[in-house]
């Protein structure tokens, strides 16, 4: 009993919301009456397609940003790079502060649209949070615990590895949960340069005045939104070593 109480509220309290959310979008699905061309859209072979479809631009841009995100905000910490670190940060807020559905038009003139477009735009545009979270993780690393592991021996790569970077996961993780989150909402966006995602449903709803299309599309949006910032929760509390809230 002891032990469910120190169970954070977001970790049991999310799946409430996610479950209130799905049982009454299904309830209202069942209630509802949909056009020809709504039936279709929302026919399960090709919501399937759809949903699958969004999740591998989320997860793909994702891990790029990742294996971009992490190694810089680790490099940008060390003394031989720290004079970098505005010029860095400053760059990857310009992908930021960029409007999502313009910067995927620009790319669409040098790459041409479809996927690999879609991904290039959502990497640009996710990069902030990751990189800043990990600089921020382990500049909070207390220095007399570094200065500790080198005065037992360990070697710099070694205190990263087994001293820094475990100590700055939460925080890491935390800035990975919030790329998520974006690119979750921001894929929707790559309907409009030819790549299948959620946001087909919403601009077709859109296009053609189907508002239960619409409903639809920012529904399942918004609850893949909170799974996603669930088992990011999840990967989050399992990673974080015990004692290191």
């Amino acid at each position: 009993m002891n032990r469910l109480r120190r169970i954070p509220i977001d970790v049991w309290f999310e799946p409430i919301i996610i479950l209130a959310i799905g049982i009454g979008y299904l309830l209202w699905y069942r209630s509802s009456t949909f056009t020809s061309t709504e039936q279709a859209s929302l026919a399960w072979a090709n919501l399937q397609t759809t949903i699958l479809a969004h999740i591998k631009l989320t997860v793909v841009a994702t891990l790029i940003v990742v294996v971009v995100a992490i190694p810089l905000g680790i490099a940008l910490t060390r003394p031989a790079l720290q004079r970098f670190e505005t010029v860095a940060v400053n760059v990857a807020n310009i992908g930021q502060a960029a409007p999502a559905v313009g910067l995927l038009v620009l790319f669409t003139f040098w790459l041409g649209t479809g996927f690999r477009t879609a991904v290039v735009g959502l990497v640009v545009y996710a990069i902030l949070p990751i990189l800043q979270n990990t600089i921020v993780g382990l500049r909070q690393v207390d220095q007399r615990t570094i200065e500790a592991s080198r005065g037992i021996g360990f070697s710099a790569a070694r205190t990263l590895f087994q001293v820094e970077l475990p100590l700055a996961v939460p925080v890491i993780l935390n800035g990975v949960r919030t790329a998520l989150v974006i690119l979750v909402g921001t894929a929707t966006l790559s309907t409009f340069i030819g790549a299948t995602s959620l946001g087909t449903l919403i601009t077709t709803g859109v296009t053609l005045f189907l508002p239960k299309l619409l409903i639809s599309g920012a529904i399942l949006v918004g609850l893949l939104a909170l799974v996603i910032d669930w088992l990011g929760r999840l990967v989050e509390l399992a990673a974080t070593p015990r004692g290191v809230s």
